[in-house]
């Protein structure tokens, strides 16, 4: 009887220990497919987010297109736009210097019939110093002279330079001037445009 019960003890261990090993695989293989699945949804976020920056560079690269057709239009397509000599963009740049920035202006002629327009720009910066409302001129805190600040040219024209504001001061708009000399063929002209500074900065 004794050897009856032992024997039908050893045949239950075995049959648990059987059991429990195919837990144990069970367990093994859906451990493996639970990693499988976590790497796949590793694989797919980051598909996801290469996908998303993919569309962000198209967007920039398109944006950027967009804005240099733009400017060629007003440079090749003249019937398209008012005639004249026209500012199709000025940025001021921060640079690692106190108070000290870089500008550039480009100006575009959108005249039909194309000879070289000539003139001059100058620059007055509006704000605060100390407090009291002040304008400054670009040739009193630049070296630039009108001869640099010059324009000769028959579809566009970059303008760059320096200047260093005073302590204390606190620029809040650009004044741009824009002067066509009186030739033979071009009329004297004198435009004057706004910027706001923050608009136009770039640190």
């Amino acid at each position: 009887m004794g050897n009856f019960f032992h024997g039908y003890q050893i045949q239950t261990i075995n049959q648990q220990n059987i059991r429990l090993d195919n837990l144990y695989e069970q367990q093994v293989q859906q451990v493996k497919q639970i990693h499988t699945l976590e790497v796949e949804l590793e694989v797919e976020r980051m598909a996801s987010m290469r996908s998303q920056q993919l569309l962000k560079e198209i967007e920039k690269e398109h944006f950027k297109v967009k804005k240099e057709l733009a400017f060629y239009e007003k440079v090749m397509a003249p019937e398209k736009q008012v005639d004249g000599v026209v500012v199709d963009s000025i940025t001021v740049m921060a640079t690692e210097s106190s108070n000290h920035f870089r500008f550039q202006v480009v100006l575009v002629q959108q005249q039909v019939r194309r000879r070289y327009a000539k003139g001059y720009i100058d620059l007055v910066f509006e704000g605060s110093l100390d407090n009291n409302p002040d304008k400054i001129s670009l040739d009193t805190v630049s070296n630039i002279t009108k001869k640099m600040l010059s324009f000769s040219f028959q579809y566009f024209q970059i303008i760059e330079g320096e200047f260093t504001l005073p302590e204390g001061f606190t620029p809040e708009k650009v004044n741009l001037v824009t002067s066509l000399n009186k030739t033979s063929w071009q009329d004297f002209r004198r435009v004057e445009q706004s910027y706001v500074w923050l608009d136009i900065i770039k640190k």
